[in-house]
This record gives C-alpha cells, sequence and structure tokens, in this order.
C-alpha cells in the first residue's frame, strides 16, 4: 500500500558551507543588503536576478516576477554570438545575449506529430525541443520549481545563427539539394550530413533553456540515480529484477535520511508524466548540503510515445511505496 510522507524535517549533514535559508552562498543576515545591492545595480539582468533567487527548496518561489520576465526576454533579445556547447551526444547551442545571459538553443529535427521509432531505445532516441519546453511548464504545474524556465523561439539561421557563430560550427553548415541551409555541428550520435538540422529554407524553430548559475559560483553535485536503466541493449538493471532493490537504497546516504528519498519518487511521478526513460544522472547544489532539492534537468527525450504509459518509470514508487503528501495532493486535484 501507498504511504503518504509529510516533508521530512532537515538533516544535518557534515558541509560546513551549508544554507538553511540563504540563497546561493549568503548569509541570512547578508541578504538583505545583497539584495538591494543587486536590485540597485544597473546592469544586473533577469537571469543573474533569478539566480539569486535560488533556494535550499527551490530554484524560484510561486509568486517569483522574474520567470515570466525570463522568459520573455529569451524569446525577443537579440542574439550577439552562438556556439555549439561541448559534450552530449546531440547538438545543443549556446546562445549569447551580451552582459552574461545565455541560453541553452536545442533545435527542432522534425515534425511535432512524430513519435519515437518503435525499433528505437530511449538512449537512441533523437531529442525534441518541444519536450523540454512542456517539461518546464509541467514541473511548474506540479509546484516542484526544479527545472529551469524554458521557452520556443523561431529564429533566422542565416541572420541569428550562420554570420555570428564560431569557426567551428561555420565548416558544418551546408545547402540541401531542396535548397534549405543546414548545420549539423559535431557530438557523439546524429551530428552528420545525414541528420543535420535545416531550416525551411533558413527558418528554424527551437526551445530556449536559461542557463543555471556558472559553476565557479555554485557548484553542482551530479548523482547516479540508484533507478538509472542499463542503457544496454540486452542487459537489465538491478532493480528491475530485484522487487527489494528500494530496502538497499533506503541504507545509503543520502536517502536514508532527509528529503532525497522522496524527491526522487517526485523525480519519478515527474519523469511518468513526460514519458522520459533516460534519468541516469541527477544534479544538486553543493553549496545548500544534502538535504536540498534535486533540480529537473535534460528532459529532450520526453513525449516520445504520449499515448504509451511507460510503467517501469515508477519503480521507484512501486517498490518505495511511498510518495510526498504535497505530491499526492496535487496530482488528486
Amino acid at each position: 500500500m501507498l504511504r503518504r510522507q509529510d516533508e521530512v524535517a532537515p538533516q544535518e549533514d557534515n558541509q560546513n558551507n551549508r544554507r538553511e535559508d540563504g540563497t546561493l552562498g549568503l548569509e541570512p543576515k547578508e541578504l538583505p543588503k545583497a539584495r538591494r545591492a543587486l536590485r540597485n545595480r544597473k546592469n544586473s539582468t533577469t537571469l543573474e536576478k533569478f539566480h539569486f533567487q535560488i533556494s535550499r527548496l527551490q530554484l524560484y518561489s510561486e509568486d517569483s516576477k522574474y520567470v515570466d520576465q525570463l522568459l520573455h526576454e529569451m524569446a525577443t533579445k537579440p542574439i550577439l554570438h552562438v556556439v555549439q556547447k561541448d559534450g552530449g551526444t546531440q547538438l545543443k547551442l549556446v546562445i549569447d545575449y551580451g552582459n552574461n545571459m545565455q541560453a541553452l538553443f536545442k533545435p527542432m529535427r522534425f515534425p511535432r506529430e512524430q513519435q519515437t521509432l518503435p525499433n528505437h531505445f530511449y538512449f537512441t532516441d533523437f531529442e525534441r525541443h518541444t519536450a523540454e519546453i512542456a517539461s518546464f511548464h509541467l514541473d511548474r504545474l506540479l509546484g516542484f520549481r526544479r527545472a529551469m524556465p524554458v521557452n520556443g523561439r523561431t529564429l533566422n539561421v542565416t541572420t541569428e545563427i550562420y554570420q555570428i557563430a564560431d569557426s567551428e560550427l561555420l565548416k558544418t553548415f551546408f545547402v540541401s539539394p531542396a535548397g534549405n541551409l543546414c548545420f549539423h555541428g559535431k557530438c557523439s550520435y546524429y551530428c552528420d550530413t545525414a541528420h543535420a538540422v535545416c531550416g525551411s529554407p533558413d527558418i528554424l524553430e527551437g526551445s530556449f533553456a536559461a542557463f543555471l548559475p556558472d559553476k565557479a559560483f555554485a557548484a553542482r553535485k551530479a548523482w547516479r540515480h540508484p533507478w538509472r536503466r542499463s542503457y544496454h541493449k540486452r542487459k537489465k538493471a538491478q532493480w528491475e529484477h530485484d522487487s527489494d532493490y528500494c530496502t538497499l537504497v533506503k541504507e545509503i546516504s543520502p536517502y536514508n535520511e532527509g528529503r532525497r528519498l522522496l524527491d526522487l519518487m517526485d523525480m519519478a511521478v515527474f519523469d511518468f508524466l513526460t514519458g522520459n526513460m533516460d534519468r541516469h544522472h541527477y544534479e544538486t547544489f553543493r553549496i545548500f548540503g544534502n538535504d536540498s532539492f534535486t533540480l529537473h534537468l535534460d528532459h529532450g527525450r520526453g513525449f516520445g510515445k504520449p499515448f504509451h504509459d511507460e510503467m517501469s518509470i515508477l519503480a521507484p514508487l512501486l517498490q518505495c511505496c511511498v510518495i510526498r503528501q504535497t505530491t499526492l495532493s496535487t496530482l488528486l486535484r
């Protein structure tokens, strides 16, 4: 039987840089002065102000005035420079607006109605820009507020990418036989002429995700997800054949105390609703210690099978039989 569980009281960890009610490294007594200083800076961007409000519990408050401002600016501000983001399996671009404001661009690769190919594994599926947008809004509606703001924007590939791109990205541009301007960048998968991103003829839609704070300012820790899939064509992960797997997880820090296990239950609910099977790691802000929220990042492989419920995504809930009371109340409402 599924048990409801209220929010767990904060547990002490051994990190001396933890902030209980401060934001990103500032002591509570410093906050009023720092907020005034930031507010009075004429050149402070909306993104910087958004970063400043990040707390131990969430990326932004329910009544934050910066979220909608940030969405508007990402959709309308002129783009000054474009480079390809290093790493990752698929093409992503770093959009630079100037004045320390950046966004992550994922291009539209195929029509919205195209679903995941039946013979594709979860780890070979294309990423969808619409999945990033929808996931942000779902995260917000559920009251988690653990995903960075994302919106859509239509670009002119010629003037807003090609003419301001760095030299490495420029080398991958070409005109297709249909007369469309295309590029493919360099990455692990799908970065070649056969899998190029093309405009129509040079108009391209994509998602714009606001950047998290620079790691030099707010370092993050990556955690291997306990219910990570095998990422193998034939092998299964331990949790897929061990019904008592949750018992093992609950004996290991940080899942044996604090809020972390309940956060993973929230994440399982979120991933189930989006259909995202590609949750191999998750991240937290180091400065807030172990008893802080888990970031909801990288949802490009969600919504690939909108008419299919992938029950295996709910394995954490089914095996642990626990859910946060506020999450259950939101779902029932």
